[in-house]
């Protein structure tokens, strides 16, 4: 399995504690897929039966995520950019809107957020931004759903998997979060 050691807390051979959890697994096995994943795959490999994927699909599409189905299996759209960068960040609950229009400003998505749960580990969650539309939309579900952001739980501190078209403008996103004070480094 790839990825940082952290990514794998919490999992356990393709056995996930919750549904939450398995979705945030599926969402996150697309973001890194080059082909298209049936669910048939995703069924077998999460231990789970076709059906409960469909379901799980059906729900993240719900959620926001841009799902795509097609004949060979499950995709998310590609961006521009195959350069998936991580962005440590702090900052206030009420400064989200603006950090993500900073990211986005650059031309860039941000895929998700990340926080470091004492008791249940890695918390990831998928936010699929990547305009200004997007990331109003993206606070107005909040507001109405009185939902509280999961940096809450870690005083702010977060990390954002953040697609970008290449490395200048990874490095735009950096300076915009310095300047903002929301870089934790």
């Amino acid at each position: 399995m790839t990825g940082p050691p952290w990514a794998a807390a919490g999992r356990k051979k393709g056995i996930f504690v919750d549904a939450q959890q398995r979705r945030l697994e599926i969402a996150r096995r697309l973001q890194q897929a080059a082909a298209p994943i049936s669910a048939t795959a995703l069924a077998q490999e999460l231990s789970v039966s076709r059906q409960i994927i469909v379901g799980d699909v059906a729900l993240l599409r719900a959620g926001g995520l841009d799902i795509t189905a097609t004949p060979r299996g499950y995709l998310l759209p590609k961006t521009h950019s195959e350069l998936l960068c991580t962005f440590a960040c702090r900052h206030r609950s009420d400064q989200m809107e603006a950090e993500l229009n900073a990211i986005v400003d650059q031309g860039c998505t941000v895929l998700d957020v990340i926080v470091e749960h004492p008791v249940y580990g890695q918390l990831t969650a998928p936010i699929h931004v990547s305009s200004r539309y997007d990331v109003e939309q993206f606070i107005q579900r909040c507001r109405q759903s009185d939902a509280v952001p999961l940096s809450q739980l870690t005083e702010g501190l977060h990390l954002h998997t953040v697609s970008c078209r290449d490395k200048p403008a990874a490095d735009r996103v950096r300076k915009a979060l310095e300047q903002l004070g929301f870089l934790y480094e």
